[in-house]
């Protein structure tokens, strides 16, 4: 079963959309409040500082780590180049430490044998994602862009956020995307599909630098294989203990919108993507299952959008509310609520609890805790 916790249904056909592009630390702000900004303009620029290196010098050189301190040829406090020897054992044994990075050799420590060698900060810039007007600067850290858009929530996601024009590569929700669907066409643009993708499709997906990809879901065999995992994944379906893994070396970026197996993409999801084939995407992919709870979302900016609102809707559980399924039985499918007593009520499980009955496409009607539902509209 799956748990949304906050509300806001997956699909959101027109609402204003806020995006936080944000420095590591403060840096330098590129563009001024109320400007418009590309989805490639650079908004801001700065440093990154990476961790420092803890290199065992005494066991590198084998030698005490008194005497590895004694070895160290490059100055303390000073810049060291990557590849640049930090320590020489001279004689028949002789040995060498390379600095890995270019950095500072910042100490030596005499009763350990650890040197410590800080990175020099890396050089970084964050462009805007999204076409959109800047609505706040905040610390010389972060910019906030805001945008007319529509918004598709999905479950999980693989991979960094990214940007590109939607390419649409089946006709219904439940066709998986093929590896001969991918062709030079695909470069640079994200993909929509149904039900998931194999393997090979994935293979060919990176060869012609495909930006990200959105589907339904995905199995974790086709998971372990592209990425080359030995073990089998901690996110089966039907496991107590189910917990995401984020993959933000991921080649791309894979947004999931039901889940791990082979369900089909609910349906308004699959029709609002497929309205908007050829058009800008911005996927923001942080996945996170536990508190603070956060889910992949793909923002598609609108060119005029009425009545739009900078909150998002949270339509209530009612009777007629069109709801999307979340237990694992029924995992996203879509059905209408029947009834909503307000009593508990005893469902299949044997459990007595706040329900709702919702009637499938099928015209079957099923019993579910109104945890196991999701309003879409």
């Amino acid at each position: 079963m799956l748990y949304v916790p906050d509300g806001v249904p997956p699909v959101i056909k027109s609402t204003v959309a806020r995006l936080d592009r944000t420095l590591p630390q403060p840096g330098e702000i590129l563009v001024r409040q109320g400007g418009r900004v590309e989805p490639d303009d650079i908004v801001a620029r700065g440093q990154k500082h990476n961790p420092p290196y803890m290199i065992n010098l005494a066991q590198a050189l084998a030698l005490p780590p008194d005497q590895a301190a004694r070895a160290v040829v490059a100055p303390i406090g000073q810049p060291v180049n990557a590849g640049a020897v930090l320590a020489r054992r001279r004689g028949l044994l002789s040995r060498r430490v390379l600095s890995p990075v270019n950095g500072i050799l910042y100490a030596v420590d005499p009763a350990t044998g650890y040197a410590i060698l800080q990175p020099e900060p890396q050089q970084i810039t964050v462009t805007a994602g999204i076409r959109g007007i800047v609505m706040e600067i905040i610390d010389q850290q972060r910019v906030v862009i805001e945008t007319p858009a529509a918004q598709i929530f999905g479950i999980a996601s693989l991979g960094n956020d990214c940007y590109g024009v939607t390419r649409l590569l089946t006709l219904d929700p439940g066709e998986p995307i093929t590896e001969a669907m991918i062709d030079a066409q695909s470069m640079y643009a994200v993909l929509i599909g149904g039900s998931g993708i194999s393997a090979a499709a994935l293979r060919k997906a990176v060869e012609n630098q495909v930006r990200g990809i959105i589907i339904g879901s995905i199995s974790e065999s086709v998971l372990r294989e592209f990425f080359q995992w030995t073990k089998r994944l901690p996110f089966l379906p039907g496991l107590r203990n189910w917990q995401w893994v984020s993959q933000t070396d991921s080649p791309l970026t894979i947004v999931l919108t039901e889940g791990i197996g082979s369900a089909p993409m609910a349906k308004p999801l699959f029709e609002l993507l497929a309205g908007n084939d050829r058009r800008e995407v911005y996927i923001e992919s942080s996945t996170s299952l536990r508190h603070p709870h956060r889910r992949p979302r793909v923002i598609i900016p609108l060119s005029r959008s009425s009545n739009a609102s900078l909150e998002p809707p949270r339509p209530p559980l009612r009777i007629g509310a069109t709801v999307r399924l979340l237990d694992h039985d029924h995992l996203g499918r879509i059905g209408r609520v029947r009834s909503l007593p307000a009593l508990p009520q005893r469902i299949p499980a044997g459990i007595r609890t706040a329900a709702v009955e919702v009637l499938l496409d099928s015209g079957e009607a099923i019993w579910l805790p109104r945890s196991c539902v999701e309003v879409i509209a």
